[in-house]
Order: structure tokens, then sequence, then C-alpha cells
């Protein structure tokens, strides 16, 4: 049998329609993922009235998130069917999110228009790691915030989000993730250094319990071995 694509970006767009049924076990999980990211992001900003980009917005799970705690949300992703499917639940909620077709390379945005970039499970599928930190600094505002989760590399993080998560587990589906295209962060210190981005707090994102239906749930933890989120800065 070979072995499958990696780095398999379609798997959004194929399951489109069932977004948000919960019928989807791996949809659930990423589902799962928003409350421990936003318990942490909501310490980091404000986010009442803020411009908001969320960078690979797939179906529009943050970008809901975002929007029910005040933010004026533009979600962008290249999956236009998981985008329709973005546009069609945010109406049904009465939420007002702008959806748009795109790539984190080359945003279609103005420069200095955003308070904050959002940008999770993204980092390690891009294409151009600089050129997106580059763009991502462009389209803030002067003293406007950057927030992410990635993936480290190293071999647990590999055995974990690969041999367990996607071949064993099936919490994704095998070949979401290219192991050579996860980032430590060391590295991407370093990139947003580069464009123009001030690193800031860094914290460990993991499996902290399960739900009802032995689906993980996840929050903050101490190491940043496997999945960190973190924040920084363009300065003012």
């Amino acid at each position: 049998m070979a072995a499958p694509a990696r780095n398999d970006l379609t798997i959004y767009d194929a399951v489109a329609d069932q977004w948000w049924s919960d019928d989807i076990r791996w949809v659930r999980t990423l589902k799962n993922l928003v409350p421990g990211r936003m318990r942490w992001f909501d310490r980091q900003i404000d986010w009442q009235g803020k411009a908001v980009l969320d960078l690979g917005c797939a179906g529009g799970f943050m970008a809901e998130a975002l929007a029910r705690r005040g933010a004026d949300v533009t979600g962008i992703d290249p999956a236009r069917d998981a985008l329709r499917a973005a546009r069609a639940h945010a109406a049904g909620e009465g939420l007002d999110i702008r959806y748009d077709e795109g790539v984190g390379e080359a945003l279609p945005y103005a420069d200095a228009g955003y308070d904050a970039v959002v940008c999770v499970d993204v980092l390690e599928h891009v294409a151009d790691l600089d050129t997106v930190l580059a763009e991502v600094a462009r389209v803030l505002k002067p003293g406007g915030l950057f927030l992410y989760d990635t993936i480290n590399r190293n071999p647990l993080a590999r055995f974990l989000t690969i041999t367990m998560a996607e071949d064993v587990l099936r919490l994704l589906p095998q070949g979401t993730h290219d192991p050579q295209m996860f980032i430590t962060p060391r590295e991407l210190e370093a990139v947003m250094q580069g464009a123009g981005l001030s690193p800031q707090k860094l914290v460990g994102l993991g499996p902290r319990g399960v739900t009802r239906r032995m689906d993980l749930t996840f929050g903050t933890v101490p190491v940043t071995w496997v999945q960190y989120m973190g924040s920084a800065r363009k300065p003012e």
C-alpha cells in the first residue's frame, strides 16, 4: 500500500458539508481545540471592536469564536468549499463575518489594517513561512498582535502527531501533516523577527481531558515539545 500524501490540504474541502455537523471525529477535534486556545488568547487581548484576521480559517470555528467576543472578523483560506460552509453557518448564526479565498503568502488586504492576526493549525502547512509572516507583519497595525499555534519538530512530536494521531488513533486523516514542515520555537522566533515582529509569550498546547464521546479536550500544558502557541507584536 502506498504511503499517504503528506500535507494534504484537500481534506478540508472534502468534509465541508459536514463541517458543523459533529459527525466526523477529526473535525470535532479541531473544534475542541478552540476553547483551549481562546482561554489563553483572551488573556493577551481585548477583542471587543478589534479588526481581526483569521488566517487559515477553514470552516470558521475560530472566526465564530472571535466574532462572538465582539471582534470585526475577516477569515481567509484557500479551501473554497470549507469557506462556503463557513459563510452558511455564520449567516445562520447571525454573525457578520467576511470570508475570502486566498493564501497567506499573498494576503489581499491593505497595509496596517488589522489589530490582530490569528493563525492556528496553519504555519506547519504553508508553502513559504517567511513570506507568510512578512504578510502578517504588513497587514498588522503598529502595535498589533499576532497569535498563533503550530507543531514543534522533534522525534516526539512526529511520533505523537503522525504515528499516534494520524496512523493509530485516527484523530486526524492520514497525510494531514508533513513532519518535515514542523517548526521549532527557535526557528519560528527567528522568522518572526526577520519579518519585523517581536516575539512575546510562548506556552504549550495539549490534551487536558476527554468528553463523553471520548474526544480530547485541550488547553495550556507545561511543555512545548509537541504543540505550542504564542504571540508576537508589531512595533509601534
